[in-house]
């Protein structure tokens, strides 16, 4: 069964690239585009080029060419004589004539690599081909391209086989995007030896086999994407050396085991993304020190255990989905220092216990208390799943409406019907008639109707911030 969770794996990052358009605006003055001139620059001084080795950058980019679909090589009008540096679409140079960077992103390109002569573009420092329709496997010359290439991007195309080993071979590489594709096998070991590279994407492909050990010799990780794949196993402790990552997405495979303790090393992490997996034990305590987290995703699991207190530290979380697990006990009343968090899901576990009062001073939105509950905001019900019988509709709202009650007695201890089917909800001698059909309320206390949400107000009137935002959980009634 697929769930939806809106806020994440909508988000699911993707880089952004100038449209091939976009080139064509450039005056011809300004075809080494202002993006690379930092890297000719740098490399100018060392780089010397003969005209014969020019002639046969030219001539390996004009064998492509020729071995693209027709209607791909209209883009390539302007490849026409033996100088690729002479305004050349989508080429730029060094000063000394040789080719630096190659930037063919988001151009429609219909072919494969197996024409393109990757040992004749030996000062080559970029390497972009995503979002087009390139198919094929990429061939294992791709090892003898530039040792001076730092990104390379073949992100979203169709490319099929296994990853070459041979990439292990550009050590220079920063950056390296195989993502949304449609490669299989493993991921090669030989990945250990990017030593320089900060930005790893080999999400949304077919890949299997465990995630390697040598994954973890990738020191200078700033984003490690692997998500949406078929990979199993454990998540390899030795991912605990990447002190430098801050975005960890694994979610969508098949791992499994518990989540390392050592995950608590990774103090610079702002975004992990675990769920839909087959991770089992318990939420480590240690989860704690990763006080950069903005996003927590563990849902869909086999996480058991009660959810640790400790969660309570990571006071910037914004997002945070423990649904679907085998999760049991209270909800910890730590949760309450999450002042920042907006989205909290708790759906299909084994909770128990009451919902504590404390989470109405994190109630920063309707979806923090509301999805808790599974309340949505198109339909005002609480989804009601039971053993027996499949109850008749108006069972199931008599339920969900106990529900609700239940829920707003808990976090504010007073709350009684009044007339024509309205709640009187009262905190520390605030008073509002809540009407459960519209969604509106009154109160003497016009302020509440008013009051933003901000965790100085919280401060000051800790019984107004939680009455004020609580009061706009429930939707208008069909």
């Amino acid at each position: 069964m697929a769930h939806e969770y809106p806020s994440s794996y909508s988000l699911l990052s993707r880089l952004i690239v100038t449209p091939c358009f976009f080139i064509f605006l450039l005056s011809p003055l300004s075809s080494i585009s202002s993006f690379h001139v930092i890297f000719t620059s740098a490399t100018a001084a060392t780089i010397a080029i003969s005209k014969v080795e020019q002639d046969q950058e030219a001539l390996a980019l004009l064998t492509w060419k020729v071995s693209l679909d027709n209607q791909t090589q209209v883009l390539f009008s302007s490849w026409l004589r033996r100088n690729s540096c002479h305004h050349w679409f989508g080429v730029a140079c060094h000063r000394s004539g040789s080719v630096s960077d190659l930037n063919l992103q988001n151009c429609g390109l219909r072919g494969t690599l197996q024409n393109l002569k990757f040992s004749s573009l030996p000062n080559l420092l970029t390497l972009n081909l995503s979002n087009n329709s390139l198919h094929g496997t990429i061939p294992t010359n791709i090892g003898n391209i530039s040792k001076l290439i730092t990104i390379l991007d073949f992100g979203y195309n169709h490319f099929t086989g296994v990853i070459p080993e041979q990439l292990g071979f550009l050590t220079s590489l920063s950056f390296l995007s195989l993502a949304s594709n449609n490669f299989r096998g493993s991921i090669f070991p030989f990945i250990g030896n990017l030593k320089n590279i900060t930005i790893l994407h080999l999400y949304e492909n077919e890949l299997s086999g465990s995630i390697p050990q040598e994954i973890g010799l990738l020191r200078s990780l700033n984003h490690l994407k692997l998500e949406i794949n078929n990979l199993t196993g454990p998540i390899p402790h030795s991912i605990s050396n990447l002190r430098n990552l801050t975005i960890l997405y694994l979610h969508t495979n098949e791992l499994s085991g518990s989540i390392p303790q050592e995950i608590r090393l990774l103090r610079s992490l702002n975004d992990l993304q675990l769920g839909i997996n087959n991770l089992s034990g318990p939420i480590p305590p240690s989860i704690g020190n990763l006080k950069n987290l903005t996003t927590l995703i563990l849902h869909t699991n086999k996480l058991s255990g009660s959810i640790p207190k400790e969660i309570g530290l990571l006071r910037s979380l914004n997002y945070l989905a423990l649904s679907f697990n085998n999760l049991i006990g209270p909800i910890p009343p730590s949760i309450g220092n999450l002042r920042n968090l907006t989205t909290l899901y708790l759906v299909e576990n084994k909770l128990s216990g009451s919902i504590p009062r404390e989470i109405g001073l994190v109630m920063v939105s309707y979806s923090v208390v509301a999805l808790v509950l599974n309340i949505s905001r198109e339909i005002p019900k609480v989804v009601v799943e039971s053993e027996e019988a499949t109850k008749t509709e108006e069972e199931n709202n008599k339920k969900a409406e106990k529900v609700i009650n239940a829920l707003l007695i808990s976090l504010f201890g007073d709350v009684k019907f009044g007339e024509n089917g309205k709640l009187v909800i009262s905190v520390d001698g605030n008073v509002a008639h809540l009407d459960k059909q519209s969604g509106n309320f009154e109160s003497e206390n016009e302020g509440l109707k008013s009051i933003p949400v901000d965790p100085k107000c919280c401060e000051a009137n800790p019984s107004i911030c939680v009455l004020a935002p609580s009061l706009r959980l429930l939707p208008p009634g069909k």
